[in-house]
């Protein structure tokens, strides 16, 4: 009888300062993998991670020669070098991000979304040369492509890349459930003293954060109590500018900025919102949004998004750029329809999981190992 599928995956967001769903989506994977009889994951990243804790399971890691920087050029512009590094060979391997190794086995790639394709300019110029070129190495290479949502496999095709390897596996979801000590000692030790509107990411120009504040403070008369609470790092483009620009027109005890949080926080900021708003303009999942959903949190997000998969008649969906529909979704979403649009993202987000994410994945690490 054959022994298990071998399949490397390259897990370096692990290690990432502000890992994202990018991270979030190669942790969970992982684990939900690691739960599978017939699949022996074999974890690979760059020099100095030899091992990493995951689900309370210690996984040794195939660490590359060439840090992190000097990796991803190489693979993205040499080829170069195989993976894993050593241990044997694999029957495939699986790029989780757009850091894609050499073809040393069938190869799977995760395309989270293209929207360096749509608008360049919310992208470093390195960023989207970087990108390009390696979505010229997935479509001469990949075996499998695997996207989290249909409307990135829509994009996928728009963009040239072949439907038939195209898989969609949609993201689960797995969060933890502070203590109501948690959530009051992250108010506490944030100022947070009123009821909030939660979001979460990148400070990057595609999250729409100025049409959120813009419609905060369309909301925040009808609402004198509420407060509008942002965490995360700054990124890129003038986000953090147009925030700023903002924030200096809104009384000061009314937005709160958290900066970025650690993992247990930021679950308790989740739980102890009283609605959580995402108006990205494009995204390729929305991972924050189903977070929200799980903690039992009202949202409003973007309409025209992949959002709308798992959101559809459990939240709010209106025009990311219209500020008066965020306004009044938001109206709703912490007042009249608080309750039931509570429930119904709770019962949404149960029927998200991550083992079945896996089950998916293995099942296309199957039909390309074969």
């Amino acid at each position: 009888m054959p022994g298990p599928l071998r399949a490397a995956l390259t897990v370096e967001q692990l290690w990432q300062p502000a890992p994202g769903g990018s991270g979030t989506y190669v942790h969970e994977l992982v684990r939900a993998l690691d739960d599978l009889d017939d699949v022996d994951v074999v974890p690979v990243a760059a020099r100095g991670h030899t091992s990493r804790s995951i689900g309370g399971r210690t996984m040794t890691v195939q660490a590359h020669r060439l840090p992190r920087t000097a990796l991803y050029e190489a693979w993205n512009r040499l080829r170069w070098p195989a993976t894993p590094p050593s241990g044997g060979p694999v029957d495939v391997v699986h790029a989780t991000t757009w850091a894609v190794p050499p073809r040393s086995a069938p190869l799977v790639v995760t395309v989270h979304d293209v929207a360096f394709l749509h608008e360049p300019d919310h992208f470093t110029a390195r960023g989207n040369s970087y990108f390009r070129r390696a979505l010229e190495v997935v479509r001469r290479e990949a075996d499998a492509i695997v996207v989290p949502s249909q409307a990135t496999a829509d994009d996928c095709a728009a963009v040239g890349l072949d439907l038939a390897r195209v898989h969609v596996v949609p993201h689960g979801v797995r969060v933890p459930r502070p203590s109501a000590e948690a959530v009051a000692d992250l108010a506490r030790r944030h100022g947070l003293e009123r009821p909030y509107v939660l979001w979460c990411g990148t400070l990057e120009p595609r999250k729409n954060l100025p049409a959120l504040l813009d419609a905060f403070a369309a909301v925040a008369d009808r609402h004198p109590d509420l407060a509008l609470a942002l965490a995360g790092p700054d990124g890129w483009g003038d986000a953090a500018e147009q925030v700023a620009l903002r924030w200096g027109q809104l009384p000061a005890d009314r937005v709160v900025r958290l900066g970025r949080l650690s993992h247990d926080d930021l679950h308790a900021a989740y739980a102890g919102a009283r609605a959580f708003c995402f108006p990205s303009l494009r995204e390729g999942f929305g991972m924050p949004v189903l977070e929200a959903m799980a903690h039992g949190v009202p949202v409003v997000t973007s309409a025209g998004t992949p959002m709308v998969e798992f959101t559809q008649g459990a939240g709010l969906l209106v025009d990311p750029t219209d500020v008066d529909a965020l306004a009044d979704a938001l109206d709703q979403a912490v007042g009249v329809r608080h309750d039931e649009l509570a429930g119904a993202a709770a019962a949404r987000a149960a029927d998200r999981s991550w083992a079945r994410a896996a089950a998916l994945t293995a099942d296309v690490y199957r039909q390309v190992a074969r």
